[in-house]
């Protein structure tokens, strides 16, 4: 049977080390490597074959998750990194998709919920938690495009594609000269449209139909 490689990258070497022997119980999983931050995961490549899967803490000291997902799109833009975080603020999630990470783990998830996770980026190439819904990520595993998809005026593409930016709901009504209650009205009208619960739900339909660059 063929154990998929893992690299662990997080500074917390407690939680780092219960990682690996998680890991190390799992069937189809085997740890690579352990870096502490960005930087020793970039040395760790040069003498390593490249993980099936990164498992990438955000907050990391000398280069952080942000700063190595960067450094990743733009070297290994293929590599899968799932984040694993304790940081839940939607800003931070939307930065970490729309940089390529195919994942967004919560440091407390149950261990099953963690091996699912992995076994989704290798099977099906993402996991994404109940943050967005399961009619979303059907659609995304049929492969639905646009042409033959939900079809979004002219101002929906607008509002969405600075709804997946770091802007907040109030900078996007002065950005689109409406008021904040016009911009309400366009987001519940998307979550409705789309069949989404949240703007991480907007940002990963915005990605994968390729109305904004990953």
């Amino acid at each position: 049977m063929k154990k998929y490689s893992i690299a662990i990258v997080d500074d917390h070497l407690l939680f780092a080390k219960s990682l690996t022997s998680l890991v190390g119980s799992l069937d189809n999983y085997k740890v690579s490597f352990h870096a502490k931050n960005g930087k020793e995961f970039i040395e760790a490549l040069k003498n390593s074959s490249k993980p099936d899967i990164v498992l990438l803490d955000i907050n990391m000291p000398i280069m952080n998750g942000v700063e190595t997902m960067e450094w990743l799109k733009e070297n290994y833009p293929l590599q899968k990194v799932i984040a694993l975080s304790m940081d839940d603020r939607e800003e931070t999630i939307i930065q970490m998709l729309r940089l390529g990470a195919k994942g967004y783990l919560l440091k407390d998830i149950h261990p099953d919920v963690f091996e699912s996770a992995l076994n989704d980026v290798i099977l099906k190439g993402f996991y994404y938690s109940d943050k967005i819904t399961n009619k979303l990520l059907d659609r995304i595993d049929k492969k639905e495009s646009k042409e033959n998809g939900i079809k979004l005026k002219d101002r929906e593409i607008q509002f969405l594609k600075l709804a997946c930016t770091e802007m907040t709901y109030k900078e996007i009504a002065a950005e689109m000269c409406l008021s904040p209650k016009t911009i309400d009205g366009y987001r519940e009208s998307l979550f409705e449209k789309l069949e989404v619960k949240s703007r991480i739900g907007i940002v990963l339909y915005g990605i994968k139909n390729k109305y904004i660059d990953n």
